[in-house]
This record gives C-alpha cells, sequence and structure tokens, in this order.
C-alpha cells in the first residue's frame, strides 16, 4: 500500500510574502455566480516565484531552458531529506556522511525560514562548490526550504550558476518543518508554462 502524502507546499494567500518589489499574489473572481448566472469564475495574479516553485535556468541565464522545456521526470521520483538545520551555508562536508549515491533528489532542511508570513532577512544558502560535489553523487535536482539557494541580497547568484553548470535543477520554498529526515517519492510538478522563468508547484512527498 502506498504511504500518505506529505503536503511541502506554501499555501497561497494574500499573506504569503515575496520577493521585494516582486508581483503579490492576490486572487479575486473575475465573475461572480450572481453576475454569470451558473459559476464564480477566478483571477490569480502572482510572481512566478511565489511561494513553493521551482527556478527554469532562463530565470537567471537569458539562454537557458524555459519551464515546458525542463524535463518532468527531475520533478518526480526519490528523493533524500537532510537535515542541515543551524547551518549558515551549506557547503560539500556538510554532506559528506550523507547516503547521496544515486539520489537524484536532494531537499535541504535548514529551518531557517521561521515566519513564512514575513519575507526572511537572512537564510542559510549554498556554497558554489556544493553544485560539483552533488553532481558525482547523481544529484539532479536540489530543494531548499528558503525563497534561493543563493545569499538574497546576491546579484552573481554562484550558486545558480553552479547548479546549472552542473546540471542540477532548483526546487525553492518547499516546507520540511515536520519532516523527518529520509528516503521519499517527490511529486512537484511545474505547471506547463512555455516562456516562463519558473512555475508554482504543489509539493508533496510521498512516504515509502
Amino acid at each position: 500500500m502506498a504511504g500518505k502524502l506529505i503536503d511541502i507546499s506554501m499555501p497561497l494567500t494574500s499573506s504569503v510574502p515575496t520577493w521585494p518589489g516582486d508581483t503579490p499574489y492576490s486572487f479575486d473572481l473575475a465573475w461572480t455566480k450572481a453576475e454569470s448566472g451558473s459559476v464564480n469564475v477566478g483571477k490569480v495574479e502572482m510572481s512566478t516565484h511565489t511561494g513553493t516553485h521551482i527556478d527554469a535556468p532562463y530565470h537567471f541565464d537569458s539562454e537557458g531552458k524555459r519551464v515546458l522545456e525542463l524535463d518532468l521526470e527531475l520533478y518526480a521520483g526519490r528523493a533524500i531529506v537532510v537535515d542541515v538545520t543551524g547551518k549558515e551555508v551549506i557547503a560539500p562536508e556538510d554532506l559528506a556522511d550523507q547516503p547521496l549515491d544515486g539520489a537524484e533528489r536532494v531537499l535541504l532542511k535548514t529551518g531557517s525560514w521561521q515566519d513564512r508570513t514575513v519575507f526572511p532577512e537572512k537564510i542559510t544558502y549554498l556554497d558554489e562548490e556544493l553544485a560539483a560535489f552533488l553532481s558525482e553523487k547523481g544529484v539532479r535536482l536540489i530543494g531548499v526550504d528558503v525563497p534561493s539557494v543563493d545569499v538574497l541580497d546576491s546579484k552573481a547568484l554562484p550558486a545558480h550558476h553552479a547548479l546549472l553548470q552542473n546540471g542540477i535543477n532548483i526546487l525553492e520554498g518547499i516546507v520540511l518543518d515536520d519532516v523527518e529526515p529520509g528516503e521519499y517519492e517527490l511529486i512537484a510538478l511545474p505547471l506547463p508554462l512555455k516562456d516562463a522563468d519558473g512555475s508554482p508547484v504543489r509539493a508533496v512527498l510521498r512516504e515509502i
């Protein structure tokens, strides 16, 4: 029997924080049942990097792949959740003792975004050298429980670029507060947005 699903997505509500200056999330009814005579029809406005989302390489590389060009196999399958709570930066030595060989998807539980009603001032980020280390282990997707894999005020985005150069895609803003370290099945499919630089996802883990 398949294990239960664990939702690791940030709810999309009027209080979901966005990057400073980015498009805030809003939901309105374009038509009400009273107006249309039959149905309520909603309208959503939001940044593609709101809440739990994936980054397409085009987000930080103008020549990079856009969302619809990405391999869906990356976003569904075996994943390892690793607890790195308390670390300021995650470097290869922080994961050296983890069973990562053959783990195509690694999700890092940093615990550094504690109040998800406000955008954080500081987060745990990835050392750019981590990308090559993960690639050697066969990792193709990295997930983090913060808005970015880089320092929040970075313009160069060294971790983003290092991950791309090593064939590793990015999932950000997952919620791992109540998830125990270990092996799961991840399902975090992006929307089929043809020209987009990113996409919100409904990310879940299945116990295996």
